[in-house]
Order: structure tokens, then sequence, then C-alpha cells
């Protein structure tokens, strides 16, 4: 196996929502913002080569947006799918499965491309892998979550024939006032028993994470339990989050078990660091080594 850094982009989000009641007079100092209180984040996405599978985790936010969407996210740099594929000696249809952690646009957008009129899919070889309860919870949006879930992003992936749901997790579907976080339940993919997922439900519905066993070490997948290094620490918590009470427990479940297992985290959104590990501290468990994937 091997596995590898694809970065599709940056873009900017508001810092205080992306550290909910943190004050900025602490936040700003891990992620400095613009003059518009904007801070700059990765869309960074993972390649897993395993045999004869190439495995992308989330491809990022695409290019089929128009200007007036693109334009609340000043995208910036020069890293994209395509780019970030070729180096490393790929196209997209080399992609054998793409596995979706969740379906907000920063992190599926690249799975549909237009091609004149018609909205389809960017790696016509892949496997779409999803689960049915998420997948429900993106088509059927609440109000305040469905400006992250674009139809044009999610309904083409299952008109194409090329979706399959892994098993769904047992989980409360968090819909009511008293949702809380479950265990995360570990489910390994059908096609590789070095990835498994687990299931978070504080960010969204059944947001999964890839687990890979890599050179002796588990690397977990992020995503957006933990968008960055910086949101370690407990209170960080985005106001993003649906329900940021399982978040806080989710976060505190996954971070024991990280640092006594000696996890990696990989983190999807960290403008800098792409990977780390957990030491135990006075102020509770914190980052520790920073480190590229490619160093590992």
């Amino acid at each position: 196996m091997q596995l590898h850094t694809i970065n599709t982009g940056n873009f900017k989000l508001d810092g205080g929502a992306m550290f909910g009641v943190v004050p900025k007079s602490i936040w700003n100092k891990l992620q400095p913002a613009d003059e518009k209180n904007l801070c700059s984040w990765a869309m960074r996405c993972l390649l897993i080569e395993e045999g004869k599978r190439l495995i992308l985790v989330d491809n990022g936010i695409g290019d089929k947006q128009d200007a007036k969407f693109m334009g609340h996210y000043y995208l910036h740099g020069d890293d994209t799918l395509d780019k970030s594929l070729r180096e490393k000696g790929f196209t997209r249809d080399d992609i054998t499965d793409v596995i979706l952690t969740h379906l907000h646009f920063d992190h599926c957008g690249g799975s549909i491309i237009r091609q004149g009129e018609l909205l389809v899919p960017a790696f016509k070889n892949a496997v779409y892998w999803s689960n049915e309860g998420h997948w429900n919870w993106a088509t059927h949006p609440n109000d305040r979550e469905k400006a992250s879930f674009l139809k044009e992003n999610i309904l083409p992936i299952k008109e194409s024939g090329q979706l399959q749901f892994i098993g769904s997790p047992t989980v409360k579907k968090a819909d009511s006032a008293d949702f809380h976080a479950t265990v995360p339940e570990l489910l390994t993919m059908p096609f590789d028993e070095n990835v498994s997922l687990r299931f978070v439900n504080g960010h969204t519905h059944a947001m999964m994470l890839p687990q890979i066993q890599y050179k002796d070490r588990t690397i977990v997948f992020m995503a957006d339990l933990l968008p960055s290094i910086s949101h370690i620490p407990l209170p960080f918590i985005m106001a993003y989050d649906m329900f940021p009470l399982a978040t806080l427990s989710e976060k505190k479940s996954f971070l024991g078990e990280a640092v006594e297992k000696n996890y990696i985290l990989y983190f999807e959104h960290d403008p800098v660091y792409e990977c780390c590990d957990l030491i135990i501290t006075e102020k509770g468990i914190r980052n520790g080594n920073s480190f590229r994937l490619q160093d590992l």
C-alpha cells in the first residue's frame, strides 16, 4: 500500500464560524484572519494505492459552480485535483473507488463535472461510496444545512449507477434536540481489510472517517470532526456543526483512543499541517509531532 496527499486548492471561510464559541483573540493567533475575518483552509484529499485499486477519499469543491458561488469562498492557490493526480502519475480515469466522507460541497464537489448540458461522474470507472443514512440526510436536508448539500453534486452520482452504500451505522437519526452521539462503529471496506470507516454524527449525520492501517501505524482521515490541528482542544468546535455537543462527545472519545493507540491524524482542511500525532499535556490532549504524509 502507498498513500499520497492530493491537494485540490484552498478556500476561505469565516474564522468565527470555524471556531464557534472560541473568541477571536484566541483563534486568530492560530489561524490568522484577513480584513474580512476570513481564514484560509486547505481542501486536502487522500489517495490510497492498494494493489489494483486506487481509492480517493473526498475530492474538493470541483469547478462546475458559477462565478457567484465561487466568489463566496475565494478559491486560491495553484493546486487542483487533476494536477495533483498527474504529479502522482495518475488521472481521474484510474480511480477505482471514491470514498465520500460526507456530501458537503467542499468535500464532494469534484465528484461530478459538466459535459455540455449534462452532469456526469468525474471518475467514470469508480464506485462512489456513501452510506444510506447520510445519503438520505443530504437529499432531504434541513433548512440550516441545505446550502451545503448541492443537488448537482449529489443526485447525478446515484443516477449514474455508480453509487454504493456501505452498511449504515447503528445511530439515532439526528433530527431532534435530544440527539446524543453513540460510540463510533468501525466498518471494514468490502474491498480492503486495511481500510475501515468510523461514523460520527456531530458535524452532520453519519459522516465517515476512513481509518487506514499503513506501515504498522493507524492513520485516521479526520474530515470535519477535526478539520485542522487547531481544532484538537475540546471546546474548538465549528459553528457549522449540526450537533456541537455530539461533536464534543465524539472528539473526547476519539482523542482518548487516538492518544492511547498512537494514531496519526490526517487533516483535510489545515492550511499548513498534513499530519500529527498526539501527546497528553497539563491542558489535556494536544498535537505532538507534525509532519507530511510522505515523511512517514
